[in-house]
This record gives structure tokens, C-alpha cells and sequence, in this order.
């Protein structure tokens, strides 16, 4: 294990005993999805598990099936502590890497989705799907295993987020709640939008079809879109139309939600908004 993911994983371990002495109620808590643990992976796989286990499914049995998945996979391991590390550094809120590692239900999906891909990839179709309906049922979140999502991926609050089956995410994407990745209709084959590193998708936005969002654009929260949106533009309305170019090159990282005159490109269409 690298030093950065040693010290990310003693990092979560400080905080987590830190918590512990303050809050003596849940010292037991820390103690059983952190402390108790050798390492990061194996203390997700004890929170994931018992977060999707179900009556025919117990906590033990899907807790080793997640850390085998860990450990045969070094891009997920990877994949887990750069999403981790985007959530502390993009939502101000986070107060460090203990409290999203335990609570945050877009960091739950989006990790369960990592596990599910992996087995989906192994033709371990049944078990996939069994992960994607608990996290539906859990976390109010449906990625489908077959989705391809980079690394460093925030989804913050992630209620109501919808990924679909041909859909492509790239690297340090930030999307918030009531987002989806979908289809069209009932047309087969290659049919989801495929979304460029860096992008921030605002709170409710539909991105609908095999449509291209361009590396590095920001789409306003409620926006449709349902054509290609050229890199490093910005995009609102519904139907989404650019209006202008982001301030920054990957507003994912800025989570800047705000959309003002000096990323609009002045025109017809624009001047109504300002």
C-alpha cells in the first residue's frame, strides 16, 4: 500500500478515534465500521454489507464477497480513495473523510456500483443485479452494473439519481440529486449519455439519449438535454441550450452551481436571463 492511501486510511482511523472519545455513545459504532478493522477496504465492505444485506443474504456472507471483489481489483481500490478524497475536497460540508466514509449515501451507491461492476464484468449477472435493487431500495440510487463511471466521482446528497445501462461517466465528475443519465424510449443498443471528465451536472438535470456532454461543461440544475453539448460549455434550460463557457476548466471540482454574466455569451436568448 502506497503512503497516500496509507495515510488516507490512518487519516479516517485518527477521526474516527477522535469521535470516539467525544461522543462516548458511539464509541461501539466506530469501533465496528472502522477501528476494528486492518484496512479501508475491509471496513467498507463491512458498512456496504451491512447496509445491502437482506434476509436470504446475510451481512457475513456479502461482507467477504465485497472484499474478494477489493481485493482481485486494483482500479477499484483506487477508484474508492479518489472519490473518497473528491468528497473532502469538493462538499464543504463533509468535515473531513470519517463522515462521508460512514454516512454518505452517494459515496454508498457509487461504491456497491463499483462492486456490482466488477461482478457484471464477470458474467456474475444474478449477484449484480441483486447489489443494484438493494441500493435502489436502500439509498433511493439505480446505477446499472453494466454503466462505466471513472474515478474521483462525487454525488452529493444522490437521492433520485438515475445511471443507465450504456451510459459512460469520466473521471472527477460531480453530479448532485434527482440527476439521470437515461434513454429516450425503448430503443436498444448503445442508448445513454456519455459525460466528459471534470463535468458538474446541477441538482435535477435529465440528460437523456446517447448524447456527448463535452469534457469540462457545466449543466444548470433542471436543465433537459438531449443534443451533444461541445466541451467546456455551459448549458441551461430545458431543452438545454449553451448560453456560455464555465469560468474554470473542470467546474466539477468547483461545485459552483451559479451560472453569471461573466460565463454567458450575450445574446436573444441570454439577455432574458440576466
Amino acid at each position: 500500500m502506497g503512503t497516500k492511501h496509507h495515510s488516507l486510511w490512518q487519516t479516517l482511523r485518527d477521526e474516527a478515534i477522535r469521535l470516539s472519545e467525544e461522543e462516548k455513545l458511539l464509541a461501539p459504532y466506530f469501533h465496528e465500521f472502522v477501528l476494528k478493522h486492518a484496512s479501508l477496504e475491509e471496513a467498507l465492505s463491512a458498512i456496504l454489507a451491512a447496509k445491502l444485506a437482506s434476509a436470504p443474504l446475510s451481512a457475513l456472507s456479502l461482507t467477504r464477497e465485497i472484499e474478494h471483489v477489493f481485493e482481485q481489483s486494483a482500479e477499484i481500490r483506487a477508484a474508492v480513495r479518489r472519490d473518497l478524497q473528491a468528497i473532502e475536497e469538493r462538499d464543504p460540508a463533509a468535515g473531513g473523510v470519517v463522515e462521508p466514509f460512514l454516512h454518505y449515501k452517494g459515496f454508498h451507491s457509487l461504491e456497491a456500483y463499483r462492486v456490482s461492476h466488477y461482478l457484471w464484468n464477470e458474467h456474475r449477472f444474478a449477484l449484480a443485479y441483486y447489489l443494484r435493487n438493494r441500493v435502489t431500495e436502500i439509498f433511493a440510487v439505480d446505477i446499472h452494473p453494466a454503466a462505466k463511471i471513472g474515478k474521483g466521482i462525487f454525488i452529493d446528497h444522490a437521492t433520485g439519481v438515475v445511471i443507465g445501462e450504456t451510459a459512460h461517466v469520466g473521471n472527477d465528475v460531480s453530479l448532485l440529486h434527482g440527476v439521470t443519465l437515461g434513454g429516450t424510449g425503448k430503443e436498444h443498443g448503445d442508448r445513454h449519455p456519455k459525460v466528459g471528465n471534470g463535468v458538474l451536472i446541477g441538482a435535477g438535470t435529465k440528460i437523456l439519449g446517447n448524447v456527448r456532454i463535452g469534457e469540462g461543461s457545466k449543466i444548470g440544475a433542471g436543465s433537459v438535454v438531449l443534443d451533444h453539448v461541445p466541451p467546456h460549455s455551459t448549458v441551461v434550460g430545458v431543452p438545454g441550450r449553451v448560453v456560455g463557457h464555465p469560468k474554470t476548466g473542470r467546474p466539477s471540482l468547483l461545485m459552483d452551481q451559479s451560472i453569471d454574466s461573466e460565463e454567458l455569451v450575450f445574446s436573444s436568448y441570454t439577455a432574458s436571463m440576466l
